[in-house]
């Protein structure tokens, strides 16, 4: 298997873990993880909000060779929580979040090795700050892999403690 195939079958892993998160208390569901953290709700809900920002902005960018272009995270993440805060049901937001992530990774399996390998920037910024490596989609993809384990190791955390 090629390692762009494994780091985007990686990737979808997070469809299959959501379905762990059905039927939880509607009060857990709810509550914040810990004193000044968000929700799982809102942690699903912006873990969703940037999977639409890939899909809609991301990768039709890296398609047309243009660089990637990401909005400020604060204001970016407090829609997502605002927007779980509007009503949405806990089967609705888990089902958004595995539509969502199943068709990005759709469009992530269609795209060309080269497509995914080739270096772009981020906000105009060639490479990662962090560890000097250029830039590209599939770099971005590994950084969101480890964006979702941080996020669902909190969530498991909150659970084990609580339930």
């Amino acid at each position: 298997m090629s390692e762009e195939k494994n780091i985007i079958d990686q990737f979808s892993q997070y469809s299959s873990w959501l379905s762990t998160l059905e039927g939880i208390n509607e009060e857990l569901w709810s509550r914040p993880i810990a004193k000044g953290k968000w929700s799982i709700s809102e942690i699903i809900a912006h873990i969703t909000n940037w999977d639409n920002h890939l899909l809609s902005e991301v990768i039709p960018a890296v398609k047309n060779g243009q660089g990637m272009e990401f909005p400020d995270f604060d204001t970016y993440n407090k829609e997502a929580s605002n927007y779980v805060k509007s009503g949405k049901s806990q089967s609705e937001l888990l089902e958004e979040a595995k539509r969502t992530r199943e068709q990005l990774v759709r469009e992530l399996h269609a795209l060309p090795t080269e497509t995914l390998n080739k270096a772009t920037t981020s906000n105009d910024v060639t490479h990662c700050p962090h560890t000097g490596t250029p830039y590209s989609l599939l770099y971005i993809i590994k950084e969101f892999i480890d964006h979702d384990n941080h996020h669902k190791k909190q969530i498991l955390q909150f659970l084990k403690e609580v339930i």
